[in-house]
């Protein structure tokens, strides 16, 4: 995983371009675990109040990849907690981005993995197996392909159609 990069200079180096191969999510997620920085190639769930695809991605092998889950922006439930945390650090996932809530804070905080959500909420989702994977997202209004790479450190989080050097 390299995290040899900042937001705001990746931002500099690309304030021209205009065919939308560079965003910037907006400024609404909030850091929860151990990574401050994170980066890697993304893998798309998108789900509502069941986090059954999200736990399913997280227990496997992550790869340096980042999960961005598009949970439709829900404030009701959480999507992640402390064991799907662990289970995304013990996997080697390098981040995940969730358009939603989580749980277990301080569980969160010490998976050496990079999560950011909108907020955190105690209830849990059930389980009811539905959700789709590997389609593209709208992420707070925002696009977000599998395949693009996700760059998030304390600035921000910019996705790109390529890995940027």
């Amino acid at each position: 995983m390299t995290t040899s990069f900042a937001t705001c200079d990746l931002c500099d180096a690309h304030k021209g371009s205009t065919d939308g191969r560079f965003r910037v999510l907006a400024p609404v997620f909030h850091d929860y675990g151990q990574r401050r920085k994170f980066a890697g190639p993304v893998v798309t769930v998108k789900c509502f109040e069941d986090n059954s695809l999200v736990k399913q991605a997280l227990e496997s092998p992550g790869e340096g990849r980042v999960l961005v889950v598009d949970g439709g922006g829900s404030l009701r439930r959480a999507l992640i907690g402390g064991n799907i945390g662990a289970a995304a650090a013990r996997n080697g996932w390098a981040g995940v981005v969730v358009d939603g809530c989580v749980r277990d804070a301080a569980e969160l905080a010490v998976c050496d993995v990079g999560i950011r959500a909108l907020a955190l909420m105690p209830w849990p989702t059930e389980r009811r197996n539905e959700g789709q994977r590997d389609l593209p997202v709208m992420i707070q209004g925002t696009p977000v392909r599998p395949g693009d790479w996700l760059y998030a450190d304390e600035d921000g989080i910019v996705v790109s159609a390529e890995a940027l050097t």
